[in-house]
């Protein structure tokens, strides 16, 4: 039984905007963008990355979302609304993904967290060597008190924007938050710039390495391409749930991608001239954070203030992207069962947090826990961003394309935008071409990919 509620919705494009933007600038801008241009040839990468994002993350982004303009309801309603029955179990699969993400991702976040406050007492500056950041960043983690506290704060932050709901929660936070992000990043960009050797960074990211570009450089383009945009996880249908019939959907998405690809290029910018100022190339994820960067920020001038900055920054990602991968659960516990937003929240934020509990243990008491080689952390990330993520955007692809038909999809797309269509003649076949065929096998090689490795 579905209960209807009135829907949400935003209350203005820019929100919107910020919103989805907050969504998809996360720690993957951030944690892995840097080290995959470093590490593939630069501006070569770049370009290839490009390109999947013109021909998979943009179309598939406007897919996602007209998809829930179309129902106004939650994933699993809005599949089986479109597809039918057992469509709508493929949706709710899509709610799931966003479910686990949002339980490995407030344990991870939480080491983010537990980092600023350490920056902020100073301790994140004295380091003389790369080994000694190591090693106090095991000693951290060793203590689960400290895991499990900072992922119960960063889960709090969250908890309380999604009390609020998509206008004054939601979309305020992000309008907040998100220049706030931009601020930060810019600079420490500037500040970048300043150091010794900034010229040489600049040079080594953006002077195209064409012999790099291996293939598997242009698998790293294609799966970052479709991850840095939160696709496959529920949550770009919610948030289109909330849109109202007269937005522009073009010119909302355009933007957002746009936003999404100059925050990782200016934090690629940033990492890079910061770790070639000490005579670094660094490294990716935990290592990068928690052991390189604490390291550089103990020999650069005014480290101890830019560490704080830095991690207040990649603090802010996190929060934008867990909030947005809670509330399709939100939604669809309130359209199911008819629950008031502070329950669902409630429920959602609960569970989130007792996934993320062995995730947050796992480098500590749970640490003799290795199922199939892997930590339980591992487990998640691989089950949820390798496998369930990717599920979900074939299955949106083949909705879209083949179940809901290109003609009526094109008709969701160009309410509110008419003109544009009208106007831009290659738009129409270019969308449900991707979205037809492009997408799926895009997508089918990054699962395969997946399985493989």
């Amino acid at each position: 039984m579905m209960f209807r509620m009135k829907r949400e919705s935003w209350g203005s494009r820019l929100g919107f905007i910020l919103a989805v933007s907050g969504s998809a600038i996360g720690l993957a801008n951030i944690w892995r963008f840097p080290h995959l241009v470093g590490q593939y040839g630069g501006a070569a990468f770049v370009l290839v990355y490009l390109i999947f994002l013109i021909l998979l993350g943009f179309p598939l982004l406007v897919g996602e979302i007209s998809i829930g303009r179309n129902t106004s309801k939650s994933p699993a309603a809005s599949f089986r609304q479109l597809g039918g029955k057992g469509w709508g179990a493929v949706g709710g699969l899509t709610i799931i993904t966003g479910f686990i993400v949002s339980g490995f991702y407030s344990a991870v976040a939480g080491w983010i967290v537990g980092y600023l406050f350490e920056s902020l007492q100073g301790n994140l500056t004295n380091f003389t060597t790369v080994t000694e950041a190591k090693e106090y960043f095991e000693g951290w983690m060793s203590s689960p008190w400290k895991t499990l506290g900072a992922q119960a704060l960063f889960l709090g932050m969250a908890t309380l924007i999604l009390f609020y709901g998509v206008r004054k929660g939601i979309e305020r936070a992000n309008k907040i938050l998100m220049p706030l992000l931009f601020f930060l990043l810019f600079f420490l960009f500037v500040y970048g710039l300043s150091l010794p050797r900034s010229n040489e960074a600049m040079k080594f990211l953006w002077n195209p390495d064409w012999t790099a570009l291996t293939p598997a450089a242009i698998l790293a383009a294609l799966g970052q391409a479709f991850f840095t945009l939160s696709l496959g996880q529920g949550t770009m249908v919610t948030y289109g749930s909330y849109t109202p019939k007269s937005e522009n959907l073009i010119f909302s998405c355009l933007p957002i991608v746009v936003m999404d690809t100059i925050v990782s290029l200016v934090a690629a910018g940033t990492i890079f001239t910061i770790l070639f100022s000490v005579g670094s190339e660094g490294e990716s994820g935990e290592a990068l954070l928690f052991h390189t960067l604490p390291f550089v920020f103990s020999e650069i001038p005014f480290g101890f203030l830019f560490a704080p900055l830095f991690f207040l920054l990649v603090m802010l990602a996190a929060l934008t992207s867990e909030v947005s991968a809670l509330e399709p659960t939100v939604a669809f516990l309130m359209d199911r069962f008819g629950w008031s937003r502070k329950k669902a929240v409630a429920a959602a934020a609960a569970g989130a947090f007792l996934i993320g509990v062995p995730c947050a243990l796992s480098p500590n008491v749970l640490s003799h826990i290795q199922p199939f080689g892997h930590s339980i952390l591992s487990g998640l990330v691989t089950l949820g961003s390798d496998i369930l993520i990717p599920i979900g955007g074939l299955s949106a692809a083949l909705l879209i394309g083949w179940r809901w038909k290109g003609k009526r999809f094109i008709e969701e797309v160009s309410t509110g935008s008419k003109e544009l269509f009208h106007k831009t003649k290659w738009l129409k076949p270019y969308l449900i071409f991707c979205v037809k065929f492009i997408a799926p096998v895009l997508i089918g090689i990054v699962l395969i990919q997946a399985f493989v490795t």
